[in-house]
């Protein structure tokens, strides 16, 4: 092997351009799990790696291009995931200007990118003039096979890649995705070590506000985890699929290849305790659909629980997984939240955007059962699918403050690339963003999707005024204070206090 470093992974810094001026305080600031997941693959098969994670650091794109040519690595890897299962597309903003920003001054570091925006859309992302190589789907085995060629000659016998021939992009075979009896071995960890830290491990991270319980001075240390990779389901709005695609053909969506694999129960225990160890207690299960299959989270949960690792942490449910009778075993593990994807109160349209896969439940009794395990809710709902309308947009704000969850997210719905609903919008002319800000849900720039019966601008319009109404709602601010007190209250309260601003309702640019 070389002394070179073989291949060195960026975290693209986007939080600005994303969340505006709730980026400086309140969005979390996630360790770069795949990241980690591709280092320590990497390393398991002899490869050399390091990692920047610029958004961690506080590194400016500049200082981050500066970095990057002082590790000198023979691949630089942009790794294009994000906090929010659906953003992938929102994290090509920074990947984008990074890319430009090294082949400005080093146009010989061969660049490459990985992620749900580029398995969506390969040959638009090859097209981007400083982008050398794509990965297809997650890119474990793609990656594996393009360190073990020379970068610099011809690599159309490279599976799994996209390149370019003569400034043509092209798509090479495919690659399989880690099957589940190979994720313990071809996935074996992550690469905690590679992340840098202010005194401990870890503190250069921090939780969700709400995950904190509106307090501060709890966010940090902070990690996030998967126990499984993927979802069985098929809704139209969602792309986190897209990565597992082993098909090159244009029209690809996430819906056919709904695939959820699993490390052991065993294997990931063994991950949370090293977090454990490295004094890190608050944890984001970020499995897409974490409260689904007992056979992995029972085994899981109670391993966590006999070797008393005193953890917070929250996971992902849909209204239809949740099963009352394991809710105390996720609370005694230390999964203090739950967050359900709701999406509408409009039972037919809830239906239609997930292709019937929703049964006829009661949402209010499923919430009561999980707050009766003393678990906090956070519910998820998505206002501008195609058959909503004024109306029911305003049913399911209508549900949301019914329900006074002790937090909820708000979007505006988005034709997310790799999503089916993104190809609906093709095939149908609907106007899509012309940029990657424009398919970010909090961005200056969001342009969500018309519906049959609402302008782009009235939906984010009304999901806007809905966020607002939500959080400075009494009835929510009373419940805030009287489960997390008083002065986590006056936390939200100042919060609220920050507008987005809109470039589709008129809005000035804010000021970076």
């Amino acid at each position: 092997m070389s002394s070179r470093i073989d291949v060195l992974f960026v975290n693209p810094d986007s939080a600005s351009s994303a969340y505006q001026k709730l980026s400086k305080t309140y969005s979390a600031i996630e360790p770069p799990t795949w990241s980690l997941l591709l280092a320590q693959s990497c390393r398991a098969k002899g490869f050399s790696v390091a990692l920047i994670d610029p958004l961690a650091e506080g590194l400016t794109n500049e200082e981050t291009v500066r970095r990057v040519k002082e590790v000198n690595a023979r691949l630089v890897c942009m790794v294009v995931y994000g906090q929010n299962p659906n953003s992938g597309t929102t994290n090509m903003i920074g990947c984008s200007i990074l890319c430009k920003l090294l082949k400005e001054e080093s146009p010989e570091y061969v660049t490459c990118v990985v992620g749900s925006h580029a398995s969506a859309l390969p040959l638009e992302v090859l097209a981007l003039p400083d982008v050398d190589i794509v990965l297809l789907n997650e890119g474990v085995y793609a990656l594996h096979n393009l360190l073990r060629a020379d970068l610099n000659r011809d690599l159309s016998k490279v599976k799994g890649i996209g390149h370019k021939q003569k400034g043509v992009p092209v798509l090479n075979a495919p690659e399989r995705i880690v099957p589940q009896d190979r994720m313990d071995i071809e996935l074996p960890g992550y690469a905690w070590d590679l992340l840098p830290y202010r005194d401990k491990p870890l503190d250069l991270y921090r939780a969700h506000f709400w995950h904190a319980g509106f307090d501060h001075n709890k966010r940090s240390p902070f990690a996030a985890i998967y126990t499984s990779l993927g979802c069985r389901f098929k809704c139209d709005f969602c792309m986190i699929n897209i990565v597992n695609r082993a098909d090159n053909t244009d029209g690809v969506v996430s819906a056919q290849s709904p695939v959820m694999r699993f490390w052991s129960p065993e294997f990931i225990t063994r991950e949370f305790e090293k977090l454990a160890e490295m004094g890190c207690q608050t944890i984001r299960i970020s499995d897409e659909m974490f409260f689904f299959d007992r056979r992995y989270y029972d085994p899981l949960l109670n391993n966590i629980i006999d070797r008393q690792l005193g953890l917070r942490m929250w996971s992902y449910s849909r209204i239809d997984t949740v099963r009352p009778q394991y809710l105390e075993l996720f609370k005694k593990a230390g999964i203090d939240w739950l967050a359900l994807g709701v999406e509408a109160a409009n039972q037919v349209i809830r239906k239609e955007v997930s292709k019937g896969s929703f049964k006829d439940i009661n949402i209010r009794q499923v919430a009561d059962e999980i707050r009766g395990a003393d678990i906090n809710v956070i519910a998820n709902y998505i206002f501008g699918f195609p058959d909503d309308t004024l109306d029911t947009m305003q049913e399911t704000l209508d549900l949301a403050l019914e329900l006074n969850t002790e937090t909820a997210n708000l979007y505006p719905c988005q034709a997310l690339p790799g999503s089916p609903l993104y190809n609906t919008a093709k095939q149908n002319g609907w106007k899509l963003p012309t940029s990657y800000e424009g398919y970010a849900f909090l961005s200056y720039e969001s342009e969500p999707l018309p519906t049959k019966h609402c302008s782009s601008a009235e939906v984010l319009e009304f999901r806007d005024k809905a966020w607002h109404t939500y959080f400075t709602n009494p009835e929510y601010l009373n419940l805030v204070e009287k489960r997390f007190g008083p002065q986590q209250r006056v936390n939200v309260e100042e919060m609220a206090k920050i507008r987005l601003k809109r470039k589709l309702l008129g809005d000035p640019a804010p000021v970076v």
